[in-house]
C-alpha cells in the first residue's frame, strides 16, 4: 500500500489498484485554491503510477465540500483573492486533464463549487442525507467549475437549466432519481460503495479503460477550460453588483435576499 500527501490532500493506493484521494478540511471542506492545487498534484502523480487504475475522491468530515466560505471565517487564500476568480477556476479546470477515472463519495453537502467538484468525477455515490445545490444565482453570481459543460452532460440540458436558475437543493434520493448520483446507499456505506465501483473499473483492462474514457470524454478538458474562463469573467463583474452584496449579506443574516437587479 502506497501513501502520500499533497498539502491537505492524502493519497492511499491499495492492492485493488484504487487510489483514495481524500480532502482534509473538516467539517465543511470548503473550496480553496490550495486544496484544488493539491488535488491536481495528486491526480497528476497518480496518472503516472502504473498501479493506479481508478481514483476514489472523498473528504474527511460531515460534508464532501460545502462550497466557498463566503464569511471568510475558515480562512482564505490571499493569492486567490488578489488575483480573482480566473486563477481559481483555471486551477479547477486542471482536474479534467488527467486520464484516470474518478468516483466521488458524496456525504453531506456538495454545494456551489463543491457541486462542481462532484460533477468533475466520472461517477458519484451518495446517501439520502447528501445535499446537492448549484446555488450561485441565490447569491447573485454566475456558476463556475465548468458546470456549463459538465452538468448538462450528466442530467440533460433542461434539468441543468432548472438547477442553475433556481439553485434549489436536491437531497440524495432526488439526485439519484435524475442521474446526478450513480448510487444511493446508507451514509455509513457511501465510501465503501464508491470504492467498490472504483475497484470494479480498476479490475478491467487499464489500457482499454483509458482508451474508452478518452473517447467518451473527448475534448472535455478543452471545453471545460473555455467554459471556466467565460464563467470567471461573468462571476467577476457580477461580484461588483449590489445584488451580489445583498446575496452574501442575506446569507450571513439568515434571511431571504432582496434583489434589485443592479
Amino acid at each position: 500500500m502506497m501513501k502520500d500527501r499533497f498539502g491537505d490532500v492524502t493519497v492511499t493506493l491499495d492492492d485493488s489498484f484504487v487510489a483514495t484521494v481524500e480532502m482534509h478540511r473538516p467539517p465543511e471542506n470548503y473550496f480553496a485554491l490550495d486544496v484544488i492545487d493539491a488535488l491536481g498534484d495528486a491526480y497528476e502523480a497518480l496518472d503516472g503510477e502504473v498501479d493506479c487504475r481508478a481514483i476514489l475522491l472523498c473528504a474527511e468530515g460531515k460534508h464532501f465540500c460545502a462550497g466557498a466560505d463566503l464569511s471568510g471565517s475558515a480562512g482564505g487564500d490571499a493569492d486567490a483573492e488578489e488575483q480573482g476568480p480566473d486563477l481559481l477556476y483555471r486551477k479547477a479546470a486542471r482536474l479534467f486533464e488527467y486520464q484516470t477515472p474518478v468516483v466521488a463519495a458524496v456525504q453531506g453537502a456538495a454545494i456551489g463549487a463543491g457541486f462542481g467538484l462532484a460533477c468533475s468525477a466520472d461517477f458519484r455515490i451518495a446517501c439520502p442525507e447528501a445535499r446537492f445545490s448549484a446555488n450561485f444565482a441565490q447569491f447573485g453570481f454566475h456558476h463556475i467549475f465548468g458546470l456549463t459543460v459538465t452538468l448538462p452532460g450528466i442530467v440533460g440540458q433542461q434539468r441543468a437549466l432548472e438547477l442553475l436558475y433556481t439553485g434549489r437543493r436536491l437531497k440524495g434520493e432526488e439526485a439519484f432519481g435524475i442521474g446526478l448520483s450513480d448510487g444511493l446507499v446508507a451514509a455509513a456505506e457511501v465510501r465503501d460503495r464508491a470504492h467498490a465501483l472504483a475497484a470494479e473499473v480498476a479490475a478491467c483492462a487499464p489500457l482499454a479503460i483509458r482508451s474508452i474514457r478518452q473517447t467518451m470524454r473527448a475534448g472535455l478538458a478543452d471545453r471545460v477550460r473555455a467554459a471556466a474562463e467565460h464563467e470567471a469573467v461573468e462571476q467577476e463583474w457580477l461580484q461588483s453588483t449590489a445584488d451580489w452584496s445583498e446575496g452574501v449579506r442575506a446569507a450571513g443574516e439568515g434571511r431571504p435576499p432582496r434583489f434589485a437587479g443592479r
